[in-house]
C-alpha cells in the first residue's frame, strides 16, 4: 500500500468519466477547489447506492463549502451513466477498471467475504484541498453518517 501523507500532494490521475464536462477527468482539473474523492466497490449495491445518495443529498452543502465530489469505482462509464441516471446523482463518477487510481490511494486490497478471498476496493474517502494536498482520509468507511462527517470536516480549519 502506498504511503499517503497528510499535507502532501494527492496522487493525480486521469480517468474516463460519466457526468463531467469532458470524457476524461484528472484530479488536477480541480485545482482551486476542495475535492471529496470517494472510492466505492460497485454500482447498484445497497451500501454503495446509499453512500452515493448521501453525497447527492449533501451536494448543496458541499458546493456551499467550495467542494467538488468525485466518486470512483472499477465499473464502466456506461454502468456509471446508468447508476447516475437511476439515482439522480449530480456529480461525476469516474471509471477505474484497471484500479490504477485505487492502487495509488492504497484502497485496492485483499478482502474476505464468506471465507473467499479476492482483491477489491475498500470503501474510502479523501479530502483534498485547493492546492491538491491531502487534508483528511477515511478508510474502511461505514456508510451510515459518513457523508455528514465529511461535511463537518469541511467546516473545521
Amino acid at each position: 500500500m502506498p504511503d499517503l501523507t497528510l499535507g502532501e500532494l494527492a496522487p493525480d490521475f486521469t480517468l474516463a468519466a460519466s457526468g463531467a464536462d469532458k470524457p476524461d477527468v484528472s484530479l488536477s482539473d480541480y485545482r482551486g477547489r476542495k475535492v471529496i474523492l470517494y472510492f466505492y466497490p460497485k454500482n447498484n449495491t445497497p451500501a454503495c447506492t446509499q453512500e452515493s445518495c448521501d453525497f447527492r443529498d449533501g451536494m448543496p452543502a458541499f458546493e456551499g463549502a467550495g467542494a467538488a465530489v468525485l466518486g470512483i469505482s472499477p465499473d464502466s462509464v456506461k454502468s456509471h451513466g446508468n447508476f447516475r441516471a437511476k439515482h439522480g446523482l449530480s456529480f461525476p463518477l469516474l471509471s477505474d477498471p484497471d484500479h490504477a487510481a485505487a492502487e495509488a490511494y492504497g484502497v485496492w486490497q485483499l478482502k474476505k467475504l464468506y471465507g473467499r478471498e479476492y482483491m477489491g476496493v475498500v470503501r474510502s474517502t479523501f479530502l483534498i484541498d485547493e492546492e491538491g494536498r491531502l487534508v483528511r482520509e477515511w478508510r474502511g468507511v461505514k456508510v451510515a453518517g459518513h457523508a455528514a462527517d465529511v461535511l463537518l470536516s469541511l467546516a473545521r480549519p
